[in-house]
């Protein structure tokens, strides 16, 4: 792991390209943004934030500018190929089959999840807060790359990591309502609240859904000052990409 990357640690085929931005990477923000924040909607200078997905693109010599989402922690799945258009897609996370496709995921604290067929046909990204989780955006997302769940893997990238994430009933109630199991990824801490872990409960999901290769894991955005972190820096929070492609 550099400063400015961190490339997942999973056997991804040699044609699938991944990786994760951090806040000190090759970018041109200014205070409090770190220097390189990639989300438009983070209250940063719109410019400002171009430039840097200028550089994201040129330090990584990607084959094509990333296609990024409008993301509303929801379930929807965009289908994407290599050429932008006009407006980003209303998704939180996003399939493609084209060479040359870049997808990308915009997080800071919420879990980046990354996919790809185990023979390098399909990549998959999603963006998972806990609403988008248990709203089913994990396996929306299996389901749209068209491919038995078995023929894939996936890595989870840099989220808020549970001694980090206290929740309401109302969000352990959304999962174990769905699956008993889910009482796993809680710990409770006062009276209606709990530790969530994120990351276990996309493990479960994933593997309800079929897909039991899995990666990735361990980080906790909201201590880790190398990634940007809603829950640490508040609504002035930059954002980083978590990206895969097909070359």
């Amino acid at each position: 792991m550099s400063d400015a990357w961190l490339f997942p640690d999973w056997p991804a085929p040699p044609n699938v390209g991944a990786v994760v931005t951090m806040r000190d990477g090759p970018g041109v923000s200014q205070p409090p943004f770190g220097r390189f924040n990639l989300g438009l909607r983070s209250g940063e200078d719109r410019q400002t934030v171009c430039s840097n997905r200028s550089a994201l693109r040129q330090a990584l010599n990607l084959p094509a500018e990333p296609r990024w989402l409008r993301q509303v922690h929801g379930a929807a799945v965009a289908e994407l190929g290599p050429l932008p258009s006009q407006e980003e897609p209303e998704a939180d996370a996003a399939v493609s089959h084209l060479p040359g496709t870049v997808l990308a995921i915009l997080t800071a604290d919420c879990l980046p999840v990354l996919l790809c067929a185990n023979d390098g046909s399909t990549i998959g990204a999603a963006h998972a807060g806990w609403r988008g989780l248990a709203a089913g955006v994990l396996e929306e997302t299996v389901e749209q790359m068209q491919l038995p769940p078995a023929g894939m893997m996936a890595w989870l990238g840099p989220c808020i990591g549970a001694a980090s994430y206290e929740v309401g009933e109302e969000v352990r109630k959304a999962f174990v309502q769905h699956d008993p199991a889910a009482v796993e990824a809680f710990i409770a801490t006062r009276a209606g609240h709990w530790w969530c872990d994120l990351a276990a409960l996309a493990r479960q999901r994933l593997h309800a859904a079929g897909v039991t290769r899995i990666y990735g894991g361990g980080f906790d955005t909201r201590t880790d000052a190398r990634f940007y972190s809603y829950r640490r820096e508040g609504a002035r929070s930059g954002r980083f990409g978590s990206l895969v492609w097909l070359n």
